[in-house]
């Protein structure tokens, strides 16, 4: 079991555990919600039997397993006496912002469907309070945003190696044919000096040593590298440190054949030279193979 990271998600309604369950799941973890307790060990024993395919585990166990919950503390006893390592986390929330949440979602509280929610709230505390003595983290989300408490559960219950392994695209295009629907950063290098003006290299791509020579030799090119590639450096951590596993940053120029390659490539290898898992995209190139090459 040590190869398995098991942790056991519970705490207040409302606190924000779908919000958690949902950053893990992103974060490679295989969740599973509303588990009842007693079923805990059986599923540690599964994990273990995977043979590495799961190996990381967010089990959800809270008061809406009813007569369930009870048995939670003989689960953990059972799991502890098995020798399975386990965490839990633990949710929490003031009042006055469980009864906030409530009301803005009209859901009904599940230890009081036809009560008042306060009535509920103060019920659940009573149930789940010798549960909270056992966790190992415990977070009170009435002050996190949900972007704050993603980027909390990102670095608890990741690697400081896993945060690096966020998936970066670098996409070369050209506006001929669209911009890419799926880019979180688009930049426009129209205004860079054009191989298509140049005979001899206009049936070529920015990917040929030749045509980058010729868009590098201009200044304005090393100035915007040094401006974008300080730009990239400066967001590519904070990106991991929000917690998000894809970045797809387009580089656009008129065709997609020149400018566009030459700069991804750069970008790319830049990125990949600091150790960040990146892949360069050049879409368009097929069109200007299949085509007379327009302006790129």
């Amino acid at each position: 079991m040590d190869d398995v990271r098991l942790v056991i998600i519970t705490g207040m309604s409302g606190a924000g555990k779908t919000q958690v369950v949902r950053t893990m799941e992103d974060l490679g973890y295989f969740c599973v919600d509303n588990l009842p307790p007693m079923l805990i060990p059986k599923f540690a024993e599964l994990c273990t039997q995977s043979a590495g395919r799961v190996n990381k585990v967010g089990l959800v166990v809270d008061i809406r397993g009813r007569e369930f919950f009870d048995t939670l503390i003989q689960a953990l006893e059972d799991l502890e006496k098995q020798g399975y390592r386990y965490e839990m986390l633990f949710l929490e929330a003031s009042d006055e912002t469980l009864i906030r949440r409530y009301k803005e979602t009209r859901r009904r509280h599940p230890m009081a469907p036809h009560g008042r929610i306060i009535e509920g709230i103060s019920r659940e505390r009573e149930k789940i309070d010798h549960v909270r003595g056992r966790a190992t983290q415990i977070i009170d989300t009435s002050e996190l945003s949900t972007a704050k408490l993603r980027e909390k559960i990102t670095s608890l219950f990741t690697s400081e190696h896993e945060q690096q392994r966020m998936n970066i695209t670098i996409v070369s295009f050209g506006f001929k044919y669209g911009i890419p629907l799926d880019a979180d950063m688009v930049f426009d290098v129209r205004f860079l000096p054009n191989p298509f003006y140049v005979e001899s290299l206009r049936r070529k791509s920015g990917a040929v040593a030749e045509v980058g020579d010729y868009i590098w030799k201009w200044p304005i090119t090393q100035q915007f590298m040094e401006h974008v590639s300080g730009f990239v450096d400066f967001l590519v951590p904070n990106y991991i440190k929000e917690g998000k596993s894809q970045l797809i940053i387009a580089i656009g120029c008129t065709g997609g054949m020149h400018r566009s390659v030459f700069v991804a490539g750069k970008i790319y290898e830049g990125l990949k030279n600091k150790g960040y898992k990146v892949n360069v995209d050049h879409r368009d190139i097929k069109h200007n193979v299949l085509e007379t090459p327009v302006e790129g």
